[in-house]
């Protein structure tokens, strides 16, 4: 009876990993993810600022350097992200969970909301704004902004604090959707497939990357639109244009049609598939690394 009780506790004690292992475990993740799939993210945000009235022709430049603009922002913020995304999720996990270790679809739908809200409004969303800064501004003949550091001490001269907190509310919004919906679809599925294994054994590293880029999948197609509205917001010319994020939604559907808001959404999706895969993969390795520690 003791060796049960034993197991169980560590059963409960690997479902509820401490703050320091969530935090290195999900920026380690979050880092290894988005140096892979970058080239993605830089498509999908030239893909959405582009607007159809420009008569713009080719939206894309050919693939080089330039598709890998603003990205040692985005490492930097992913890594920050990711850690606290984990973090908080795990956290708000711990507080509803039951003695199991097991969360309800409710709750863990909460517990996803949660850890958006709180990645997205400590760490997100000034790293967003920077990184489409730069994007957008890379359009141009010359340039202001090169690299992270450049980048945001120009942001903040232009604009200051204000500046980096642009698009704030559908940055939120798409981020707590965005976890909500990943979350909870990649801890149903592991569950359901988890429940088909004996007690001791843990889903492989193949279909554990399964699970995460199907979580990806159903993620792009939830909340495609409101990214796309984070990001027009966070564009350079979005305090001209816009008076806010439903005057945006409300500009693109009316000027750019309906399916403007899913712009972008093939890059995003070959961006998650691969990045549900990865950081979910990634984070489970790490963690169960450090469970000897």
């Amino acid at each position: 009876m003791s060796a049960t009780v034993k197991k169980n506790n560590k059963n409960v004690d690997a479902n509820h990993p401490g703050p320091v292992k969530s935090i290195l475990a999900g920026g380690i993740a979050g880092a290894v993810e988005i140096s892979i799939t970058y080239p993605a993210e830089f498509a999908k945000t030239r893909l959405q600022l582009y607007r159809q009235v420009e008569g713009v022709k080719g939206k894309l430049p050919r693939f080089g350097l330039e598709w890998y603009k603003g990205c040692s922002t985005v490492i930097i913020g992913n890594s920050l992200k990711a850690a606290v995304r984990f973090f908080a999720f795990d956290s708000i996990k711990k507080t509803l969970a039951d003695e199991n270790g097991r969360l309800t679809g409710p709750r863990t739908v909460l517990a996803g909301l949660g850890a958006g809200v709180a990645e997205s409004t400590l760490v997100l969303t000034p790293f967003e704004s920077i990184k489409t800064a730069i994007i957008d501004e890379g359009k141009k003949p010359n340039p202001r902004y090169n690299g992270f550091l450049k980048g945001s001490k120009t942001i903040l001269k232009d604009g200051g604090i204000p500046a980096l907190y642009r698009g704030l509310l559908p940055t939120v919004a798409r981020q707590a959707t965005n976890s909500g919906v990943r979350f909870t679809a990649y801890n149903s599925i592991k569950q359901s497939l988890q429940s088909r294994l004996p007690p001791d054994e843990s889903l492989g590293t193949v279909p554990t990357f399964l699970v995460g880029s199907v979580a990806g999948i159903i993620t792009v197609y939830c909340t495609q639109p409101i990214d796309t509205i984070k990001s027009r917001m966070q564009s350079l010319t979005a305090k001209q244009e816009y008076k806010n994020s439903f005057h945006c939604a409300y500009k693109i559907f009316t000027q750019d049609g309906i399916l403007r808001f899913w712009s972008g959404a093939t890059p995003r999706l070959a961006r998650l598939i691969l990045s549900g895969g990865i950081v979910f993969t990634v984070y489970e390795k790490v963690m169960d690394a450090l469970q000897i520690f």
